[in-house]
């Protein structure tokens, strides 16, 4: 994130930047299962979205006590290593489209031939491939999972189904890709966290990460990609942590930190325009952008609507005060505690976000006006092609 730290708060950033979109989880609850438009759904991204590739002895450093309550208290009743009281907004989607909640692709015990889908998330994964991040001596990136680690683990699955490319196995492609909707989580914010205070400039992280997103799906569309969705970044600076960490003086009018939210802003910007082109590349797809930026920022400008109380302040944390949130003791640590209705709280544990707030979001994609096209249009594409 583009914040303007002083140098002790960078030592303070530096050591808990890691825990940033972390949730490790490996549980296979199920959806009621019914008519569904789909037979399955792919998801890729960062820890938004993993639902097990990474745990505590894999992943990010911080936060190792994930796996404690009060980490999955909401829905689950036990920790599920997801970095939040309960679903994530992957799940929502799951649960919306009547299909089980996606098994981890790295989880030996999911079977990557059973409906329903997999997940190829990776909490801490960048847009940008990792041996980027070392040749420029950017220490804060130890996961060696990208966006590519992801596509290559996901061309291994498509072969174990004879789908090589859309010329050579064209009815292999077509089994799979019409029957599956392709879901990008956001991807894209460890990126511009991983080099900052490095000699790149934001401009060139930009410029890398959205050029990595575009032929990521440049490859998925040339298979056969049909049904897909992209989401943006969230607005960072409201983020708990960046809250903490920022000089009071960098607010913008949401009272998040600005300069980090225009960060965002900018990368969704170009993140739209590349989409646009995909989509006249490739007509015979949906391309749907899930606009993550502005769905968050209005439950920030009405939050009683969506029965939330507060809004920068972490439900499990340490400390009290305005945002109850101290690195030094995290979200299921022993010192650590927990309020008792995190449905009225948007940030969980300082970095992520409430099962509340996934399901906000998650409802602003599928039956809101936050996709572009609405997601409606592209269920209905489907329905047509039968």
């Amino acid at each position: 994130m583009a914040i303007a730290f002083t140098f002790s708060s960078f030592q303070i950033f530096t050591t808990t930047i890691l825990l940033i979109f972390s949730p490790y989880c490996s549980v296979y609850a199920k959806a009621t299962t019914h008519s569904n438009p789909f037979k399955n759904v792919y998801a890729f991204g960062d820890s938004y979205t993993d639902t097990g590739n990474t745990r505590s002895n894999t992943g990010p450093n911080g936060f190792t006590f994930v796996s404690n309550l009060p980490y999955g208290s909401t829905f689950f009743h036990r920790p599920t290593n997801r970095y939040s009281d309960g679903r994530l907004m992957i799940d929502f989607v799951a649960q919306a489209l009547s299909l089980p909640f996606l098994p981890p692709y790295l989880d030996p015990m999911a079977d990557d031939k059973s409906p329903g889908g997999v997940n190829f998330a990776v909490a801490g994964s960048t847009a940008i491939i990792h041996s980027f991040f070392k040749m420029n001596n950017m220490t804060l990136d130890i996961t060696p999972q990208s966006l590519q680690t992801q596509l290559g683990w996901f061309n291994k699955l498509l072969q174990s189904k004879g789908c090589k490319d859309s010329t050579t196995s064209p009815k292999e492609c077509k089994a799979v890709f019409d029957e599956a909707l392709i879901w990008v989580g956001e991807i894209g914010a460890n990126d511009y966290a991983y080099s900052f205070t490095s000699s790149v400039p934001t401009n060139t992280i930009q410029q890398l990460a959205i050029n990595s997103v575009t032929a990521f799906l440049q490859e998925l569309l040339k298979k056969g990609a049909k049904y897909v969705v992209v989401q943006g970044l969230p607005p960072t600076g409201c983020l708990t942590l960046s809250m903490y960490l920022a000089p009071s003086n960098d607010r913008d009018d949401m009272g998040c930190v600005g300069n980090a939210n225009k960060q965002s802003y900018n990368h969704n910007t170009a993140l739209k325009a590349k989409l646009n082109v995909l989509k006249k590349q490739f007509p015979n797809s949906v391309i749907v952008y899930a606009d993550y930026y502005s769905a968050y920022l209005t439950v920030i400008k009405n939050p009683h609507k969506y029965g939330f109380k507060e809004l920068f302040k972490v439900c499990c944390g340490y400390g009290g005060g305005t945002y109850n949130f101290n690195y030094l003791n995290a979200c299921g640590s022993q010192s650590s505690t927990s309020c008792d209705n995190p449905s009225q709280y948007i940030n969980w544990d300082g970095v992520h976000l409430t099962e509340a707030m996934y399901k906000a979001m998650a409802d602003a994609y599928l039956n809101g006006n936050y996709s572009q096209p609405p997601f409606s249009y592209l269920l209905s594409k489907k329905q047509q092609s039968g």
